[in-house]
């Protein structure tokens, strides 16, 4: 399958903030439990792509990650790219995007492990799904550091 993205102008800027998250489905995909996040979906992916600080998401023709099964087929995963860390924190945590994930306990298994991953890349790169994988998992065997942190424990880039 080839994955496409969308992705606004790079900024003049040494360093974007990748992320990765990943949620396990408590439905199938196509399940009616599932059907007020996916009613959401498209409107959350264009709040992002429209939000100050939005470089890239991951994406497939379909215009989400719905179809996306690197991490297993009951596993949605989010990667996408950010100018800085403000502008990913502001999407996440101070917009609708944090109604959506107020409500994540009704359609996803609790994971217990790390399953949100951040780290930097030079502008104008975009991260691979298995390059994201990789620092999921540095960041699950090693804890936070420059090659994978979270928003609790930032590391600046170098």
């Amino acid at each position: 399958m080839m994955w496409g993205f969308h992705r606004r102008d790079f900024t003049v800027s040494e360093f974007h903030l990748a992320q990765l998250n990943i949620a396990k489905m408590k439905f199938a995909i196509d399940d009616p439990e599932l059907g007020d996040f996916i009613t959401r979906l498209d409107d959350i992916n264009a709040l992002a792509d429209d939000s100050p600080g939005f470089v890239w998401r991951l994406q497939t023709d379909e215009g989400d990650a719905t179809g996306i099964d690197f991490f297993g087929n009951d596993t949605l995963v989010n990667m996408s790219v950010w100018d800085n860390l403000e502008s990913l924190h502001e999407y996440v945590y101070r917009s609708a995007h944090n109604e959506v994930m107020a409500r994540r306990k009704e359609w996803f298994a609790r994971i217990l492990e790390a399953y949100s991953v951040l780290w930097w890349i030079p502008a104008g790169s975009i991260p691979t799904i298995e390059e994201a994988a990789l620092r999921l998992d540095k960041l699950r065997e090693q804890g936070p550091s420059s090659v994978a942190f979270t928003f609790k424990q930032v590391f600046m880039p170098q």
